[in-house]
């Protein structure tokens, strides 16, 4: 079964995306809600789900997994992105606009995995 490549594309941006929580960790935490707690061990545990569903993905017996995974991650984080439109220092001082179209972006982003669901 050849996998189609915008497949190939997501799971190579999770992979980027999950190797940088690591590569900058401060980034990462720094979003994540003040009321979660252990946000170290949040962030490192986001980035290797990243990682680790995105190596799934490119799995054919796996890929439906995966994409239920990443899904489901996209709304595990979803608290960030609100986070980051709500406080101005999670926000790293970008303007509103580009933090409130974070927001519909996750749609999006959960929109492309759920066409590997099925």
């Amino acid at each position: 079964m050849t996998l189609p490549w915008h497949l190939y594309l997501m799971a190579f941006l999770y992979v980027i995306a999950g190797i940088n929580h690591f590569m900058s960790p401060r980034m990462y935490i720094k979003i994540i809600p003040d009321s979660f707690p252990n946000p170290k061990l949040l962030n490192s545990l986001s980035g290797a789900a990243e990682i680790i569903l995105a190596l799934l993905l490119i799995v054919p017996s796996l890929t439906q997994f995966a994409a239920w995974g990443i899904i489901a991650l996209l709304v595990a984080v979803f608290p960030a992105n609100l986070f980051m439109l709500q406080n101005e220092k999670a926000g790293f001082g970008l303007p509103k606009w580009l933090l409130l179209l974070r927001l519909p972006l996750q749609l999006v982003l959960m929109y492309w995995a759920y066409q590997y669901t099925f």
